[in-house]
């Protein structure tokens, strides 16, 4: 008896496992991996990826703008009106220092009572174009979020089956829930800031160079520092959030692929590994984060220190100036309220600068997935396809998943309408792949396959999903009722034709006696029918949809022996005046078939009927003669 090496358990875990034993059994990519969202690894390794990340982020935020820029032109005047009527104040408070106070020391009162009245005017007014203001922003960023979310969702869907085969699903939740959210977090809460922020420390600086010209000028050079100092930041955090983005990815990642396939977790005790692997990940992020707030506890400080210093060399400069008499004691105050409303707002940006470098990184992202383009796209200039026949054709096709190694060699193949062939063969052979290619769910890499005699690559992904349905081993059924899943298959059938298509593959039986009949909710991922009832469900559906084509990947394999014959009595009037490629290992399948392929290596190594094979003594009657020994 051979033993199974314990340096690598099946179920459980030893204590004494290593790191790298971890990271060899991981659910997810590991290390490098981890960050790398994109499929191609190569151009997110280039040197030259920041920047074209960059150029996509931006611009995505064009085009999501783009449709709101009379909102955003309005909000735009809205806040100038706004800094406007606020930069009133310092100016009144100069106004009754320098004037009101000595009229009134004359008794005269009406210049302090106007410079009151206006102070207590500027104030309202203000209050109201920011209340304006803070309205129209959260409506154009939830405008803004609801097209973004839309958009991923739709790009997410219409993206081939080659991407999601590559790009876990959990990163694509990623995208659409935690990035987006982080997006919607810097709308909602930092960009009412943001902006009032920036074009307060403009019109401000402006405002104290026509107040005192030299003054100013030594004000504006403390902007020097400001300067290296924030691209200092932006750079930092812009690496740091990049990475804490990724992080969360892979969280999600584990912890999505662990809850869909937690029988198997639970199953096989990889609880603990799970565990192990998941904190790796949440040290990860947790560490990332803690970069961001380390750097945002080095900028934030370094602003308001030199704001202080700034602060404190203006008064003193000023101070002598007021005792020499070349500046009034009102335009001091003013300057000195001006100067700090540049920097109070400045230590507020410093703060939602760090928040918005982390929605620049998740704009990244979204906008990197948004770039992936389908591997199967949609013809620039479609061909119709009036009434399908079935008739399939292939011209010399090969296919690779990668380019050194080939899974299909070159072949020509005619299936004639109407006819039904079985795909058999030991695994790795090549044949669901084949009929993958017969879906165009992938392109050959090399030939054509073409449908009535029209290139698939040059039919509308409607017509062809008209055309050709293909069922396989693990279909995938929706919350919702056994006829809502059934009626995917064709959305405008009746009631009564989806319980024809149900009587018709045998079944109606189990349907009417669940709980509420066709009604009956099927639950999460149809968890409350058996496998054998979800592949009648699926066969059903099928049917419904009436295809010229209909291709069976293994879809019989989950059926238990009476279920099978009830579904293989029923496959002769489903296939009947159809095109049908049946791959099965199970032979009992094959029966129905007018014709059999045998493949092997990528290639068709016999082609006839099922009798005349078993009667020869090629690889079909050596399959044949093992399954009737497993049978005994």
């Amino acid at each position: 008896m051979t033993a199974i090496p314990a340096s690598r358990p099946p179920g459980g875990s030893h204590a004494g496992d290593s790191a790298a034993s971890d990271e060899e059994w991981r659910g997810i990519a590991s290390g490098a991996d981890a960050d790398r969202d994109s499929p191609d690894v190569s151009e997110e390794d280039s040197t030259s990826s920041g920047r074209r990340r960059s150029a996509l982020s931006s611009a995505l935020l064009r085009q999501l703008l783009r449709p709101h820029r009379w909102g955003l032109l309005l909000a735009a005047v809205v806040i100038i009106a706004d800094q406007a009527v606020s930069i009133a104040g310092p100016l009144l408070i100069a106004y009754a220092i320098d004037t009101a106070v000595p009229a009134l020391s004359n008794g005269d009162g009406g210049p302090l009572r106007w410079a009151v009245l206006g102070y207590l005017a500027a104030g309202a007014a203000s209050a109201g174009t920011r209340l304006l203001f803070v309205r129209l922003s959260a409506r154009l960023s939830q405008r803004v979020l609801r097209t973004l979310r839309a958009q991923v969702f739709a790009h997410a869907q219409a993206l081939s089956v080659a991407f999601h085969e590559r790009y876990t699903s959990g990163r694509v939740i990623a995208r659409l829930t935690s990035d987006v959210e982080t997006i919607g977090e810097a709308l909602e809460e930092g960009v009412n800031d943001l902006v009032v922020g920036f074009l307060s420390v403009v019109v401000t600086s402006a405002l104290l160079v026509w107040l005192d010209p030299t003054m100013g000028g030594w004000a504006l050079v403390a902007f020097i520092p400001l300067w290296l100092l924030t691209r200092w930041f932006q750079r930092g955090s812009l690496a740091i959030y990049r990475g804490s983005r990724s992080a969360i990815a892979a969280l999600i990642v584990q912890f999505t692929e662990t809850l869909n396939g937690i029988r198997a977790v639970q199953s096989f005790r990889r609880e603990p590994r799970n565990q192990r692997i998941f904190a790796t990940e949440n040290e990860r992020f947790a560490q990332a984060e803690k970069r961001s707030l380390v750097l945002a506890g080095i900028y934030s400080p370094a602003i308001r220190l030199i704001g202080n210093v700034t602060l404190s060399v203006i008064l003193v400069v000023g101070a002598m100036r007021v005792i020499d008499g070349t500046l009034a004691i009102g335009v001091l105050a003013a300057f000195l309220l001006y100067l700090r409303r540049v920097y109070d707002p400045m230590d507020e940006l410093a703060m939602f600068y760090n928040q918005f470098q982390s929605a620049g990184a998740a704009l990244e992202k979204i906008a990197a997935l948004l770039a992936q383009v389908p591997s199967v796209p949609e013809p620039a200039e479609p061909r119709p396809l009036a009434e399908p026949h079935g008739e399939l054709w292939c011209h010399g096709v090969a296919f690779a998943y990668t380019t050194d190694r080939p899974v299909i060699a070159p072949m020509d193949l005619h299936i004639p309408a109407g006819q039904t062939i079985a795909l058999v063969g030991a695994t790795g052979a090549g044949k669901s792949t084949l009929g993958r290619l017969l879906a165009r769910f992938y392109d050959p890499t090399s030939g054509v396959v073409t449908l009535d005699g029209v290139d698939l690559r040059e039919l509308t992904a409607a017509d062809l999903r008209r055309a050709v349905v293909m069922v396989t081993q693990e279909s995938f059924l929706f919350s919702g009722s056994v006829a809502d899943n059934i009626g995917l298959g064709n959305p405008a059938a009746s009631r009564i034709e989806i319980e024809r298509a149900a009587e018709a593959v045998g079944a109606a039986g189990f349907i009417r006696r669940l709980p509420h009949g066709y009604d009956t909710d099927v639950r999460k991922r149809g968890g409350r029918l058996s496998a054998g009832q979800r592949q009648l469900v699926a066969f059903a559906r099928a049917l419904l949809a009436d295809p010229a084509v209909l291709i069976l990947d293994e879809a019989t394999a989950a059926l238990d022996i009476p279920s099978e014959r009830a579904v293989q009595a029923a496959l002769g009037r489903v296939l009947h005046g159809r095109t049908a490629v049946i791959i099965a290992h199970r032979l009992s399948t094959v029966a129905i078939a007018d014709r059999v392929l045998v493949m092997d290596q990528g290639r068709i190594v016999e082609d006839g009927s099922a009798d005349d094979l078993i009667a020869g003594s090629g690889r079909f009657a050596a399959l044949e003669l093992a399954w009737r020994e497993s049978l005994v």
